[in-house]
């Protein structure tokens, strides 16, 4: 009886006990604000003792899984850090004091090193998710547009999937690659340009594929001394993309976003008050053809006793494009892991009809404690695009030369007569709406980036971290041009299959260790890449059955073969000492090897050395409440750059093609027979890597509790060894050019960034953001015998800038006054030069943000001053009669010096042979791309959790966006839009702007829901 007691007390006692331990366990509910009362997102909550924790969210509330007794660990950049020891309470409201000179924000560097920001000793600029989100932009370079200092950003035109190139601290090589190396989550992916479309017009850079839903932030590393550690490409500047993950001790997570906008083509200026005809007399386009507008006033004409209709080509072809992107993302996590997933459907109906543009994507990260010293992570990004757009450019199978250089006295419809052949307005030209139906290019891209982390760390000083990632995509362009075509009567087809290999390994070591004040790092690496890429294309030539686009429907077929890859390994140190952390000294070396230069230069050592003094840690607790911050910051860095296609070095044969009389060519294979010809282009079996010698120094400051704060940045950068193709040899020698390593470059440049608070209650708060940046650059040496050298449509040349436009001159007097011939008119000198130069003189932008209680306001305005384009469009329109200038069609007398007389002309013409005389010359259409654009305007809400009630959301809000809502352009540019760039984002398709898809003005509507 006593045992059976004693077993039943017992019993008793373990179930009061478990029940005080589980009353004493319960959830805690809770907010964090500062003393504003304004939410602390992302604020990490952690029981002092245990790995268990949790994160604010965006509005402030947490919930956390605790006892009383225990103490809770808040922590907030920018904050002092807090801890409390729990009671009985179920609800906390914590209050965290700002802590001006806590400024331990921690940023992503090179390699995927986190550090703390405050310790940087270069330029560096991040650019978070919410910004990149607002700006709407389906392709993550655009949403930088303006935004960071330093960096340049072009689009090239309008069409659905067009491409835009990114360069930061201007050119660094004269003809090699400029654009700077995209890293995402420490492996560099690829960014080329492909599926330009056959007949002319941009392609689409591949970091289009990614979907802007999955970034974090972006974090822009300028200088050599940032990127020293990425080798050879990372001397062009460094764009570090690190995507969301999930957060610990969460329970699941789903967000849903969906957003749709509506585009509105930005039209160029043109004429549209002359009808079609010839020295003011009308032609109808149907009894007779002409290509030019210039006929008599549309308002008042008349044929057959019948008012002739006036129409307008550019709004009756172009329509209102349609965008939709809808995203589902899920994240969560227990104590060890966490994980993150998404899905994006995009879909862009562009204001051209048949174009479009659609990308899915599919995003996994999964992070994981293996063990107390092994950690791991696991991602994949897959993403198909599938991309129809029509040819841009020159090519006369784009639709937009009729539709831009059409008259208004002509009705487009139909496009056929009744023999099937096509109607229009003039002969050697197609119907834009038959383009529409018999002309496509078509493009599909597959593409995986899987990678593969795993941190090992056997103590608190020494970890060791392996990285593998991959980036594979295959793409399949398909292009047709039906019978009947202006060019191919018979039809053509063209396919192009691209398969992409790119892996990546890093095997890194850091170690770190505190010394009294003396806190010091040091990291070696390992890293290997690989490069693979192959292409098969094929033309066919007259269509057996029109309409069918079967490469076996095509009468003769022609395919083509090419292989390319190419291979580094590095070896690379950086040692970091930070004293009392006031004085910080790194150093950094690496030492590559690359495949693609000789092999007496394969292996290039080159480093860096960055010194960082944060002055203010000298300041009285006084001063430092008006400077909560300073630091200056001084580096040099010596880089090398591998700026060389592979094959450079070997000389290779290529498919034979004779040159015949003025109308034929003996093309191989002939007869049956296939017949090579070396290269004319002698490979250099001595090419070595281009040097580049950067010095740069920096201002970072706070002030007023942090409501001011400035970065600026002064550098000096000087190129040598640059690589120069085209190099003439004697015709003795068998070969007509070759490459050699002798050009020299100096870029100066001055980069600011400004952040004001200028007011910040419980209630409101105005945040503004401002960049500036000056870049001066000019070409110093050429070299082999040149002083100016051909890069496409540009030009290097000795003593400028890099980027002159070339073309023809006004032929002028001594004093530069027009020289006019006898028949009154303006003519071109015999002098084909400098016309112009892309680079503008300074570029910047502002961001103000607004913030009042759940409502938030921004815009942006950015602008470019400065540089040329060349508008070839106008140029065709001062010849046809379109373009904007010939409305004024009044006789004149044009100012200048006669060549019959010596003196001032007084020869008149007429308009219309003023205008088709000049249209001739180069010079007069060069006009000023300077622009200032409210490029984004954004209107926000987050629905009070009162408001939503007993609604399953944790969160709502809904966000209203308009882009390019207005556009300052100078006075002589005539196009819609300054940006357009027609030819790509390579530099020989710089400055030209010509029969270009304009771009739009948007307006979206964007719902997210968070369960």
């Amino acid at each position: 009886m006593k045992r059976n007691s004693y077993y039943l007390l017992a019993l008793l006692a373990g179930l009061l006990c478990s029940s005080l331990t589980f009353a004493q366990t319960r959830v805690i509910e809770g907010t964090v604000t500062d003393e504003s009362k304004h939410p602390v997102s992302y604020a990490t909550i952690t029981i002092k003792g245990t790995t268990k924790g949790t994160i604010t969210e965006k509005d402030g509330t947490f919930k956390l899984h605790a006892v009383s007794g225990a103490i809770i660990t808040i922590r907030a950049v920018g904050f002092t850090t807090k801890e409390i020891t729990l009671g009985g309470e179920d609800h906390l409201s914590v209050t965290l004091a700002e802590n001006p000179s806590d400024l331990n924000e921690v940023v992503v560097t090179a390699l995927g090193v986190k550090k703390e920001k405050r310790n940087l000793t270069f330029s560096s600029q991040e650019v978070k998710s919410d910004e990149i989100l607002r700006a709407k932009e389906p392709n993550v370079l655009n949403s930088l547009t303006g935004k960071v200092s330093g960096v340049q950003i072009t689009s090239s035109s309008g069409m659905p999937g067009s491409s835009a190139r990114i360069v930061i601290r201007g050119i660094t090589s004269i003809a090699g690659e400029n654009q700077a190396l995209i890293v995402m989550d420490g492996v560099p992916i690829n960014n080329d340009e492909t599926d330009a479309a056959f007949d002319g017009g941009p392609g689409t850079n591949r970091l289009a594929d990614i979907d802007p839903g999955i970034i974090e932030s972006i974090n822009v590393l300028k200088g050599a001394a940032a990127t020293a550690l990425y080798g050879s490409a990372g001397a062009r500047g460094v764009v570090l993309i690190t995507t969301k993950k999930g957060n610990t001790n969460r329970k699941p997570t789903v967000s849903l976003s969906s957003g749709v906008s509506f585009e509105n083509t930005i039209f160029p200026d043109r004429q549209y008050k002359y009808a079609q005809g010839n020295k003011g007399v009308y032609i109808d386009g149907e009894t007779a053809k002409a290509s030019t507008s210039w006929g008599p006033a549309i308002d008042t004409l008349t044929a057959n006793g019948k008012k002739v209709p006036g129409h307008n080509p550019l709004k009756d072809f172009f329509r209102t494009g349609v965008t939709t992107n809808n995203t589902i993302s899920v994240d969560g996590g227990n104590a060890t892991s966490n994980y993150f997933m998404s899905y994006s459907y995009f879909n862009q109906q562009g204001t051209i009809p048949n174009t479009d543009y659609t990308r899915h994507s599919i995003f996994a990260k999964y992070n994981t404690q293996l063990s107390s010293k092994l950690s791991s992570t696991f991602q994949f990004t897959y993403s198909n695009v599938l991309n129809h757009k029509m040819p841009e450019g020159y090519g006369l199978e784009n639709p937009l030369w009729t539709v831009f250089m059409g008259p208004v006295s002509y009705d487009f419809h139909p496009y056929q007569n009744a023999d099937g052949t096509q109607r229009l307005y003039r002969y050697s030209r197609n119907n834009p709406y038959w383009v529409l139906d018999n002309v496509l290019n078509t493009s599909t891209v597959n593409r995986f980036l899987p990678l593969l982390t795993f941190v090992y760390a056997p103590t608190d000083w020494l970890s060791v971290t392996e990285r593998i990632g991959a980036d594979i995509y295959t793409d399949h362009l398909n292009y047709h041009v039906n019978t009947n075509d202006i060019t191919y009567t018979t039809g053509l087809l063209y396919t192009n299959n691209q398969n992409f290999r790119q892996y990546n390994h890093d095997f890194i070591v850091q170690l770190k260790k505190q010394i009294g004040k003396f806190n010091s790092s040091l990291m070696l690496g390992n890293n290997i890449y690989a490069n693979y890429s192959d292409y098969m294309t094929a033309k066919g030539l007259g269509l057996a059955k029109p309409g069918y686009y079967n490469m076996a429907s095509a009468s003769t077929v022609t395919y083509t073969e090419s292989m390319s890859r190419n291979r580094k390994v590095g070896f690379y140190a950086q040692a970091e000492v930070d004293y009392n952390r006031m004085i910080i000294l790194s150093l950094s070396g690496r030492y590559d090897g690359s495949s693609v230069l000789a092999t007496n230069h394969t292996y290039y050592p080159y480093g860096s050395a960055a010194a960082g003094f944060i002055f203010s840690e000298l300041f009285t607790d006084k001063l430092k409440e008006t400077v909560n911050f300073a630091k200056v910051r001084a580096s040099y860095a010596v880089v090398g750059n591998d700026n060389v296609v592979p094959y450079s070095t070997q000389t290779p044969y290529l498919q034979a093609i004779i040159a015949g009389d003025a109308s034929s060519n003996l093309n191989f294979p002939y007869n049956g027979q296939n017949g090579f010809l070396i290269n004319s282009a002698l490979g250099n079996a001595n090419l070595k890597n281009e040097l580049q010698k950067e010095f740069e120094i920096g201002l970072e400051t706070k002030l007023f509790n942090n409501r001011i704060g400035l970065e600026a940045s002064y550098f000096d950068r000087k190129m040598s060894d640059g690589l120069v193709s085209g190099i003439s040899l004697a015709n003795s020698t068998g070969y007509s050019s070759t490459t050699i390593n002798s050009a020299r470059m100096e870029t100066k440049g001055v980069e600011v960034l400004l952040n004001l608070t200028p007011v910040k209650t419980k209630s409101f708060s105005w945040d503004v953001t401002i960049n500036y940046t000056k870049l001066n650059s000019k070409v110093l040496e050429i070299g082999g015998g040149l002083h100016q050298t051909s890069i496409g449509t540009i030009y290097a040349v000795e003593g400028q800038p890099w980027g002159s436009l070339f073309g023809t001159k006004y032929a002028r007097t001594a004093d530069g006054q027009l020289k006019i011939n006898d028949a009154g008119l303006p003519y071109a000198s015999d002098e084909y030069g400098i016309v112009g130069n892309i680079t503008p003189r300074w570029t910047g932008g502002i961001t103000n943000m607004l913030r009042y209680k759940q409502f938030g306001f921004s815009f942006f305005i950015d602008t470019k001053q400065g540089g040329d384009i060349l508008n070839s469009d106008d140029g065709y329109g001062l010849y046809y009669g379109t373009s904007k200038p010939t409305e004024n069609r009044a006789d004149r007398v044009v100012k200048g010096i006669s060549d019959a007389t010596g003196t001032a002309n007084t020869v008149s013409v007429t308009g219309q042979q003023y205008f088709q005389q000049i249209s001739g010359i180069t010079e007069a259409v060069i006009q000023n791309d300077s622009y200032i654009k409210l490029r984004n305007v954004s209107l926000s809400y987050n629905f009070d959790k009162k408001l939503l009630g007993k609604m399953p959301f944790k969160d709502a809000s809904i966000v209203l966006t308009g882009r390019n809502l207005w556009i300052h352009k100078a006075a002589d540019f005539t196009g819609g839009d300054p940006e357009v760039n027609s030819w790509g984002n390579h530099n020989s398709g710089l400055g030209i702007y010509t029969f270009s898809a304009p771009t739009s003005r948007s307006f979206d509507c964007t719902l997210r829901i968070t369960f």
